[in-house]
């Protein structure tokens, strides 16, 4: 064993890594190729050369497998988790039809036997290693000390591009449309950010393979990319190490390592089940009144909850939800995406805290019908003091804009509507801004109050650690707190607690970053696009930078020099201004010296 670890090991190890980068390659050379097999027309060459392709990569994977657990069963052993182990031992039985001949007789054997040997059973095994290795590889990049917040903001823009490459696909476009580069790029990058800005007419343009890429792109986006590298990287392979779970652990806020996986559990869960129910509700809202079929009003259901609960905007329907088939009539559905919208904008740590307390008061519950006695010692601070801060801020904006658009739009663009569709609809227009972007009603027709108070909406946003944009409602309300705490002279306090020097720091600089970032941009609009007023520019500003998607039907008239900036603000607005400077700016190291303070007159 020590001759192994004084002469072999270093070899090993050179043969390990150089397995890992051949590995990485066939991984995304394996999702190139069955993106092309989906995407193009195939003939017979084609059909040859990815059958090649796909064997070369099992073989890879095959080799790169058994090395490791050969030449390194010990660190294996300790990396891998049972979910790994069973993916390992999946593999291997995709040699039982090479190893073994074909059963003679009919029966389960030779059922199990040409499964095995089938495309249906290698390819979603090889996609799932594919996925698995690629996650492993960017979570394993955080441990190289690598700036977090610019693999974060890379990670957004690889993904844009891959949205753009599939968007261009032959088979995602309908027959006889051309979509340009530019489009493309605009409508990835919108999906990728959840905002919800279209050059073109989605239900006219896409075909179900490119609906079905947007909304995997939404939910991508909407979850993060590194939320779910983290998941596959740590579900499967378990063992990181300390250095990757601090960072993963500060991008999703859990509050420990210990609870770091059941975070991402938790993220992922309360997707799945807020977006079925989401998909249910909508379901039933519109069931047998639109004309489609049962697998038509399915798809409609689920794409409009995933689109919902991210806030991403994006609607299958012609002229989005103010298609005259859902304007009347359907109350239920514009209310379903309205909850859907807030509970995506409210941020996960909320609803894991919301969890806490349904788990805490089902314990004392069962408690009490166990013994029969109330437990009188209550656990004080059920709801933290970022829940109450997000919960009380956004009903504040939600009754406030309900009862703002009701009143300046009661006959105006809602004329004509009953009083309980009025009310919806005030209902609906006041959440949307919160960086949603479905509209119901020509956003042009409204009055320009109407359109003011969507824009300070929009810039507000959603919450932080959400799937919404905006400065987020959480620094809007340290900024409010510091300014009355100033005008009061105090220190700033809020139910019980002092807010920490850094919150309200950063507080500040996310607002005074996203006004400067706005104001650049629209004065670059306005040279690019004289022709538009600087109201419309504003409004579609506000909406890239807070990923709302709300437009004054000013997008397709771009030129592509300014759909490409409005692009640009819709990746900085999802990647975060904080976080995007912090991967530009070179960091400074924390001195042990401090300078004298001194004052500066401000009045």
């Amino acid at each position: 064993m020590k001759i192994y670890h004084k002469l072999l090991q270093p070899y090993v190890r050179i043969l390990l890594r150089m397995m890992a980068v051949l590995t990485y390659m066939s991984s995304l050379l394996l999702i190139v190729g069955v993106v092309y097999e989906h995407g193009f027309p195939l003939s017979a060459t084609d059909i040859s050369h990815l059958k090649i392709l796909y064997k070369a990569v099992w073989i890879i994977f095959l080799i790169d497998v058994t090395l490791h657990i050969f030449l390194e069963y010990k660190g294996t052993k300790k990396n891998f988790r049972k979910l790994a182990w069973i993916l390992s031992w999946l593999l291997y039985l995709t040699l039982v039809p090479v190893i073994f001949h074909r059963p003679d007789e009919e029966g389960a054997i030779l059922y199990v036997w040409d499964f095995l040997g089938s495309k249906l059973y290698h390819i979603p095994l090889l996609l799932l290693f594919s996925f698995l290795n690629l996650s492993n590889g960017l979570v394993r990049l955080l441990g190289r000390r690598t700036n977090p917040s610019l693999i974060l903001a890379v990670s957004f823009f690889v993904i844009i591009l891959i949205g753009t490459g599939l968007l261009l696909l032959p088979r995602c476009t309908v027959e006889g449309v051309v979509l340009s580069w530019v489009d493309a790029l605009f409508t990835s990058t919108s999906a990728v950010c959840v905002t919800g800005l279209v050059p073109v007419d989605v239900s006219a343009t896409f075909t179900p393979m490119g609906l079905t890429v947007i909304i995997l792109l939404i939910q991508v986006g909407g979850l993060g990319v590194m939320t779910l590298t983290s998941f596959f990287a740590m579900f499967f392979m378990g063992n990181t190490s300390l250095y990757n779970q601090l960072v993963v652990r500060d991008m999703v806020s859990s509050n420990s390592l210990g609870s770091l996986l059941s975070t991402l559990l938790y993220i992922l869960g309360f997707t799945m089940v807020i977006e079925g129910a989401g998909m249910v509700s909508i379901w039933l809202g519109i069931h047998g009144t639109l004309g489609m079929s049962l697998e038509e009003e399915l798809a409609f259901s689920a794409f409009h909850s995933i689109s919902a609960f991210c806030n991403a905007g994006f609607s299958t329907l012609p002229g989005n939800l103010g298609n005259p088939m859902v304007m009347t009539g359907h109350n239920s559905l514009y209310i379903s995406v309205s909850l859907l919208i807030i509970l995506g904008g409210i941020g996960f740590p909320i609803l894991v805290n919301f969890k806490d307390i349904v788990l805490y008061h089902l314990r004392r519950f069962w408690k009490f019908v166990r013994t029969l006695k109330l437990d009188r010692h209550k656990k004080q601070h059920l709801y933290n003091l970022n829940t109450k801060i997000v919960l009380i801020v956004t009903l504040l904006l939600l009754v406030l804009g309900t009862l703002a658009v009701a009143a300046f739009e009661w006959n105006g663009s809602f004329a004509g509507m009953s009083v309980a569709d009025k009310w919806t609809q005030a209902f609906f227009n006041a959440t949307c801004p919160r960086t949603a972007g479905f509209s119901s009603v020509d956003l042009t027709s409204l009055s320009v109050q109407t359109i003011l108070i969507y824009i300070f909406l929009m810039w507000i946003g959603g919450a932080a650690q959400s799937t919404a944009g905006g400065v987020k409602v959480n620094a809007f309300a340290v900024v409010v707190l510091n300014l009355i705490a100033v005008l009061r002279t105090e220190r700033v306090e809020v139910f019980g607690r002092e807010l920490s020097h850094d919150s309200i720091r950063r507080s500040n600089a996310t607002v005074v970053m996203s006004l400067g970032v706005l104001f650049l941009f629209i004065f670059v609009l306005s040279i690019l696009e004289p022709k538009m007023s600087v109201m419309t520019l504003t409004f579609e500003c506000v909406s890239a930078l807070s990923t709302v998607g709300s437009s004054l039907n000013a997008t397709p008239l771009l030129r592509d020099e300014s759909k490409l900036l409005v692009a640009l603000l819709m990746f900085v607005g999802r990647v975060g201004l904080i976080t995007l400077m912090l991967g530009i700016v070179k960091q400074k190291k924390n001195t042990k010296y401090r300078y004298p303070s001194d004052d500066i007159i401000i009045n």
